[in-house]
């Protein structure tokens, strides 16, 4: 058995799907070796948490500044980046350089200076990259990925992809690091590079030009008067105010160990404040956004995504040559870290009395009746049970294939690619020509 050794550098919240597969489900194909992060309380938290979760023994740790000591000592096969978006470039390339291929967590990268670093550095080094596209995996969007390839809708000539973040997981992403777009990329990046991914992989194409609009219309301080918010707090620990909000992060001492472990008892360290105020200052990111994508094999996409939401999930409509396709999914909400922290299919209440599942898949031909289209669901899990089967192509292999669910660096880039093109549109007001901003 093929049994490969792994290190992993950044230990938030990200981290605890690859921990467990490292030291549980996939223990006789992965050896974790070590622990490297800025924050040393978030890798003492995995060491106490890996030994009582799967009574694995502790593994060295090292500060984000020993990451080329690291690698030296443990000469690992595969390096595991789970740290802030902005700081994947830098790993990815460092490892490569010194002679590990990488799994990296979505997005690749946030920009497109950053992007082709990486292109030249895989061009350079000859090692490989695996980019985690967990939505891939989930028998729901395999299911769509089948029913396109084949020709049941025909020629697809256009999209509709509407996305909705309600307000408990669209709002967490204005609490945290995230709400700064030079740490992630804002949700374009960060959060689109998902669903971005899924149309490339669906119609097996890539994006050509992008134009987009997008504001911060919702939170934010200067949204705050029209909320109706007029007391302010910097972060809702602690806070009368925050009590108040429905929109702070509530953490349960008893629930939330995990939260208060990553972060809470990680503060003195280094002064990141996981719960901030959604209307607070210093907020970088949109939460209204709109985009128009023209791919290569010319379909069109419309795309939107909204982080203030009633209810969570998403709608996606194909018009093809030969009918209509359209997807609906309702999730539960998502808190990372948080006790209520779960992504699987949800419910959406309908009624008063009765709560049901929206319908997921139906294709109406031009001439006769809709069909419901039915799959089998399979394991459960995050992200629509894609997780589990992501764990296994990433750490037993994916030798059989036949609809490329396994993503490498191409499909990484031409996913964030799309939401790069997103931003610059959003600032410039200009279409962007998507080849013009890196070189394969």
């Amino acid at each position: 058995m093929d049994k490969k050794k792994y290190v992993i550098v950044g230990t938030g919240g990200r981290a605890v799907m690859y921990l467990e597969a490292m030291c549980n489900s996939f223990a006789d194909h992965a050896e974790l070796l070590a622990f490297c992060d800025s924050n040393q309380h978030r890798m003492d938290y995995w060491n106490r948490e890996i030994g009582k979760l799967w009574n694995h023994a502790p593994v060295p740790t090292y500060k984000a500044v020993d990451f080329d000591k690291m690698i030296a000592d443990h000469k690992p096969d595969r390096v595991i980046v789970t740290s802030m978006d902005r700081t994947h470039h830098k790993y990815i390339c460092r490892a490569m350089e010194l002679g590990c291929d990488v799994v990296s967590e979505k997005p690749m990268t946030i920009d497109a200076e950053k992007c082709q670093e990486i292109i030249d550095t895989i061009k350079r080094t000859g090692r490989n990259l695996i980019v985690t596209f967990n939505y891939r995996y989930s028998p729901r969007n395999t299911k769509i990925k089948e029913i396109i390839k084949s020709g049941m809708v025909g020629e697809i000539t256009s999209i509709h992809f509407e996305w909705l973040l309600d307000t408990s997981h669209g709002a967490d992403y204005f609490r945290r690091w995230h709400r700064n777009k030079n740490n992630s990329g804002g949700l374009m990046v960060h959060k689109s590079t998902h669903h971005f991914d899924l149309v490339n992989w669906w119609i097996d194409s890539s994006p050509k030009t992008v134009f987009a609009m997008g504001d911060l219309k919702f939170y934010g301080k200067e949204n705050a008067e029209k909320r109706g918010v007029t007391e302010f707090y910097a972060r809702a620990r602690g806070s009368e105010i925050a009590a108040k909000d429905p929109f702070a992060l509530k953490v349960d001492p008893e629930k939330d160990e995990r939260l208060i472990g990553l972060y809470y008892d990680a503060e003195e360290e280094d002064s990141y404040y996981r719960d901030q105020s959604v209307f607070g200052d210093g907020i970088s990111i949109e939460d209204n956004m709109n985009v128009i994508v023209r791919y290569k094999n010319n379909t069109v996409m419309s795309y939107s995504l909204c982080a203030h939401c009633p209810w969570e999930g998403y709608r996606v409509c194909f018009n093809g040559t030969k009918g209509r396709l359209e997807f609906n999914v309702v999730e539960k909400s998502y808190v990372s870290g948080h006790h209520e922290d779960f992504n699987e299919p949800g419910m959406r209440e309908l009624g008063t009395d009765k709560k049901d599942l929206v319908p997921e898949i139906i294709f109406q031909p031009h001439w006769g009746k809709p069909q419901v289209i039915t799959y089998e669901e399979g394991d459960k899990g995050g992200h629509g049970g894609g997780d589990i089967r992501l764990l296994k192509h990433v750490f037993v292999g994916a030798d059989n294939d036949p609809l490329k669910h396994a993503a490498g660096y191409i499909d990484g880039a031409n996913s964030i690619l799309t939401g790069i093109s997103a931003n610059i549109s959003m600032k410039t007001g200009l279409p962007v020509n998507v080849d013009d901003l890196v070189k394969f």
